[in-house]
């Protein structure tokens, strides 16, 4: 098992793991248009390692630095770690794990954060045996591509809730 960095030629093969995650999670993977902008934005706004088996990419790392203000440190975050599930129990992700703290421990980062799906038992077990631990009270947002791109309004909280909040 061989851990690299991405480089510019192994973006087909970056888009292919990126859609067999998104094939394992049930989800729709990136398009064609999607796929550039991945390869283009492989090594400027994110980080990649690829795992090796035999000279062929069977799994990958994707990540990028956020910031924690209470550390005033940076925070590795890890936005996929993916096997194909033809290659789990090679050793490919608790190397490709290890290679992203390593990387995190270089950077000086104060800590290492990333999300599991809630029915992704296997993950959360491997995660767990690994020393982290599920952050029970801290829930994720997000603003949908609708909202952040313009293309649909952001709603406004009505003035009667906003009060309420800001009185809490």
């Amino acid at each position: 098992m061989k851990i690299r960095a991405y480089r510019k030629s192994d973006a087909k093969a970056l888009v292919k793991l990126v859609q067999a995650l998104a094939s394992y999670e049930k989800l729709k993977g990136p398009g064609p248009a999607e796929g550039r902008r991945l390869a283009a934005d492989a090594g400027k706004r994110f980080q990649v390692l690829l795992a090796e088996e035999g000279g062929e990419p069977v799994g990958y790392a994707l990540w990028f630095l956020t910031y924690s203000t209470f550390l005033a440190r940076p925070t590795l975050w890890l936005e996929d770690l993916f096997v194909l599930p033809s290659c789990r129990g090679s050793g490919a992700g608790t190397a490709l794990f290890d290679a992203c703290v390593a990387k995190a421990r270089a950077l000086r980062c104060g800590r290492m954060e990333w999300t599991a799906l809630d029915w992704n038992t296997p993950a959360q077990r491997f995660y767990e045996k690994k020393g982290a631990k599920h952050l029970h009270d801290w829930w994720i947002y997000r603003l949908s591509p609708p909202v952040v791109l313009g293309t649909a309004k952001l709603r406004a909280i009505p003035p009667s809730r906003a009060a309420k909040k800001a009185r809490k």
